[in-house]
């Protein structure tokens, strides 16, 4: 998810030099949805991940 974040954030770059304003602004508010959520999920994994590996 977070390749799919960058790519959205490079679409977003050449646009936005290309002078493309729109194409630009959606992509980079998928970008930053797109790194938000992985961002979640990874805390999510690390804190059960974290919890999950206790040794008896």
């Amino acid at each position: 998810m977070l390749a799919w974040a960058v790519v959205f954030l490079i679409i977003a770059l050449v646009a936005a030099v290309f002078g493309f304003g729109g194409i630009a602004a959606a992509s980079a508010g998928i970008a930053k949805l797109l790194f938000f959520i992985f961002l979640v999920l990874f805390v999510i994994s690390l804190i059960f991940g974290w919890r999950g590996r206790r040794v008896p």
